[in-house]
């Protein structure tokens, strides 16, 4: 009998061969960019950072919120039974008390805002020759700015009053404070300047610390130096 002839199973297709991988192109690239960066000249980053810092100076002047200031004068007047230097001296302590809690709380319902907006925006100052304290609030409000300001000197002044049979000194409202036309924050071509001023510094910094390349490093080959020529040498030449 003849065997059944028998057929090898069909081998399955080559598969692909994978693709070879794609050139990398960012070695060349960075190669390129750092030719380029030193291929500029050395006063660049001054020029770079001076312009970055403008910019930026200029932008955020431009974004941020303006800012008012508003300031009322009280002076300290004495009594029958004081005298100008006790007054002197009561003033400076009445411009240390002005920003206190037992002021500021009185004066939150003038103003008609927190004690802790109160003590972030008013700041106090006086004299050391005349008897005089000066109170300031900054709001990006200009008509609150101006209330809170005549209200911390409203209660200042209602505290004195409280005291004037001990400390024979009272405060009396010497101007109030007004509703600023323009703002007092900086506009943004000073912030502009400023930045550019930074940038410029931060510029020069780089520009000092750069290391420095000499431009006949590159073109410049070492002489051959010759070796010392034997006695025996020397001898066949004379």
């Amino acid at each position: 009998m003849t065997e059944p002839l028998t057929q090898s199973p069909a081998q399955p297709a080559a598969e692909h061969e994978a693709a070879p991988p794609a050139p990398r192109r960012a070695p060349a690239a960075l190669h390129r960019f750092r030719h380029r960066l030193r291929s500029l000249p050395p006063w660049s980053p001054l020029a770079a950072g001076i312009v970055a810092g403008g910019l930026l100076g200029a932008g955020y002047g431009m974004l941020a919120t303006p800012q008012y200031t508003a300031t009322g004068y009280v002076v300290a007047v004495p009594t029958d039974q004081s005298d100008p230097a006790t007054a002197l001296g009561f003033a400076q302590a009445y411009g240390r008390v002005a920003t206190q809690l037992a002021v500021l709380g009185d004066a939150q319902m003038w103003a008609d805002v927190p004690v802790a907006r109160l003590a972030k925006s008013v700041r106090t100052q006086t004299s050391p020759d005349a008897p005089m304290v000066s109170v300031t609030a900054t709001s990006d409000d200009p008509e609150e700015a101006a209330d809170m300001a005549n209200a911390v000197a409203r209660a200042l002044t209602a505290h004195a009053a409280a005291s004037v049979d001990d400390t024979h000194v009272e405060l009396r409202q010497f101007a109030r404070a007004t509703e600023p036309a323009e703002p007092s924050s900086a506009s943004s071509a000073v912030t502009g300047l400023v930045g550019a001023s930074a940038g410029g510094l931060l510029g020069g910094l780089a520009l000092l610390v750069r290391p420095r390349r000499d431009p006949a490093e590159g073109g410049r080959t070492t002489a051959a130096v010759p070796g010392p020529a034997s006695a025996a040498g020397v001898r066949g030449q004379l």
